[in-house]
Formats: structure tokens, C-alpha cells, sequence
């Protein structure tokens, strides 16, 4: 385990090296700078910001330089947030994000698990077939439609939950639920066939002939075995809630790090930029290494190096 966890520490960065000179060179060879905007400034203010920031300096020196910070985990300041720095900016926005995101992972996972499990279990019969017109539903709508929706009937005409801001439990509900819409469905249908391949395997055709009631073959036996394709999808859910809030989080009025680089975009803040991107690079890297070992953790069978012990 050990070992493993060593060599996957290398390649994470490794590919966090390659991220970062990826996106280093791609704000370099963008059009424009920070300090562009409408009113143009005068040339010498716009040298003494660059020389301020360092970006006056040879792109070889400019790169050292950001490999060193990065190391250091420094991101720098940022160019259009006066006095803060990028660390600062990715702490308070981030702890927005990751509660919004716990939610929608959490409301996709006991949803699409719950429906899945139905749809299995009542294979071809009305639950089956409501619990997969859910499923194409969620994942034939995009996250920010279902959003404008849930604002339209929840928020406007019933005015059970705030159209926008987040300042209370119930103002995260709308964006956790518009956030999850998606995942939940892709969960449905692959806890679905997953199930439906488990109930057809011998062993669970035994636990019926013993006696065991439908329940206890569905906890103890199916659900279990049924998941890992379920776990494998977390990697990708992390990514999918991580982009999708970035919308979410604008259309709701959000101040989480999703709006931050939304707007950092805009206004070629090029720190913020490299800093939010690396820095959700980590956490996908990590997600997609906790997947692995979940494996481990929920069929011993499988060996970290991605096949199954012999009998």
C-alpha cells in the first residue's frame, strides 16, 4: 500500500508540473495583460506595474520563479484584488465552495444510489421505468437550466427557498440540488446495471434459495458489490461539481472561489487563474487516488496494481 501510494505521490507531480508550465505559458501567450482594460494606461505606470510584478523579467526567470512559489505554496498577489493575496482569495471563497459541493456530491449519491437500488429491484415494472425518465431527465438538462427552473417554481411562484445569496441553510439547497441534478442521474443508471449484473450472479441466486429476506440480500450482498463502478464515478463527479459550480455559484450569487475565477478571467488576472487551477488540480488528483484505495477498501479482491488476486 505504501509503496503504491509512494509511486502515485510522484506521478501527481508530475502532472501537477505539466499543469502548472501548461497554464503558466497559456497566460503568457494570451492576448493582452492585467493592466488592459478600457482606459489604456499611461506607458510608464503600465511599465512600473510590470516591473512591480516582475513581469518585466524574461519568461525563463518569470517561470523559475513560479515553480519556486508554487513549492513554497505561494501564488503570488493578485493583479486586480488590491492588497490580497492569492492564498487569501482561494481560503475564503474555497470554504463557500467546498460546503456547496459536499452537498450536491452527498444529495447525488443517496439519490442516484436510492434510484438505482428501486430500478434494480423492480426491474421493468412503473418504478423502474419513473426512476429512469428521472435519470435521462437530469442528465439531458444542463446544471444551469435546472437552476434557472428550481429559482423559477421553488423561489418566485412558491416562494419556499431565496432566488439567490447565500446566507443561510436554506439558500444552499436550490444551488446544492441544480449542482447535483446531473451526477445524481449518472449515479441512477450506474448503480442500475451494476445491480441488475450482481442479482444474476449465483451467490445471490443461493442467499434467496437459504431463506434470506430481500432486504438482507440487498444490504449485505448486492448493494455492496454493486458500487464499485458507483466509487470509480467519483473521480469524475468531483470534476463535474467543480466546473458546474463555477455557473452555479454565478447565477445564484454565490461568493465562492468559482465566481472568483470567473471573474479573474475577465480581467486577465493571471495568479488567480494559475493559483485556483492548480490548486483544484490537487484536489482532483487526490479524489482520483481516494478512489483507488476506496477500491481496495470495498472489494479486497482487487490488488492496488488494478487486478484481481487468483482464487
Amino acid at each position: 500500500m505504501l509503496k503504491y501510494i509512494g509511486k502515485r505521490v510522484l506521478y501527481i507531480l508530475l502532472s501537477l508540473w505539466l499543469i502548472v508550465t501548461a497554464t503558466f505559458f497559456l497566460m503568457r501567450f494570451a492576448p493582452g495583460n492585467p493592466f488592459t482594460s478600457e482606459k489604456r494606461l499611461p506607458a510608464q505606470i503600465e511599465a512600473n506595474l510590470k516591473a512591480h510584478y516582475g513581469l518585466d523579467q524574461p519568461w525563463y526567470v518569470q517561470y523559475g520563479e513560479y515553480l519556486v512559489k508554487i513549492a513554497q505554496w505561494d501564488f503570488g498577489p493578485s493583479f486586480k484584488y488590491k492588497s490580497q493575496t492569492v492564498n487569501q482569495l482561494i481560503a475564503d471563497g474555497f470554504q463557500v465552495s467546498a460546503i456547496l459541493g459536499l452537498m450536491a456530491i452527498f444529495i447525488a449519491l443517496a439519490v442516484g444510489v436510492i434510484l438505482g437500488t428501486i430500478a434494480a429491484l423492480r426491474h421493468n415494472k412503473w418504478q423502474d421505468y419513473g426512476a429512469m425518465i428521472i435519470a435521462v431527465a437530469g442528465i439531458s438538462v444542463p446544471s444551469f437550466i435546472m437552476a434557472t427552473v428550481l429559482q423559477y417554481v421553488f423561489a418566485l411562484q412558491l416562494g419556499i427557498f431565496p432566488v439567490a445569496r447565500w446566507e443561510s441553510f436554506m439558500h444552499t439547497v436550490l444551488p446544492a440540488l441544480a449542482l447535483a441534478s446531473t451526477p445524481t442521474a449518472f449515479i441512477a443508471r450506474l448503480t442500475r446495471s451494476s445491480m441488475l449484473e450482481v442479482l444474476s450472479n449465483d451467490y445471490i441466486k443461493t442467499a434467496k434459495a437459504k431463506g434470506l429476506s430481500q432486504s438482507a440480500i440487498t444490504v449485505r450482498h448486492t448493494i455492496r458489490n454493486a458500487m464499485l463502478p458507483v466509487v470509480s464515478y467519483i473521480g469524475p463527479l468531483a470534476a463535474s461539481i467543480i466546473t458546474g459550480s463555477f455557473v452555479i455559484e454565478k447565477i445564484f450569487g454565490i461568493p465562492g472561489l468559482g465566481s472568483s475565477f470567473v471573474l479573474s478571467i475577465g480581467n486577465r488576472d493571471y495568479t488567480v487563474i494559475m493559483g485556483v487551477t492548480v490548486f483544484y488540480s490537487i484536489i482532483l488528483l487526490l479524489c482520483v487516488l481516494l478512489v483507488d484505495i476506496l477500491y481496495v477498501l470495498i472489494d479486497p479482491r482487487i490488488k492496488l496494481t488494478g487486478r484481481k488476486e487468483s482464487a
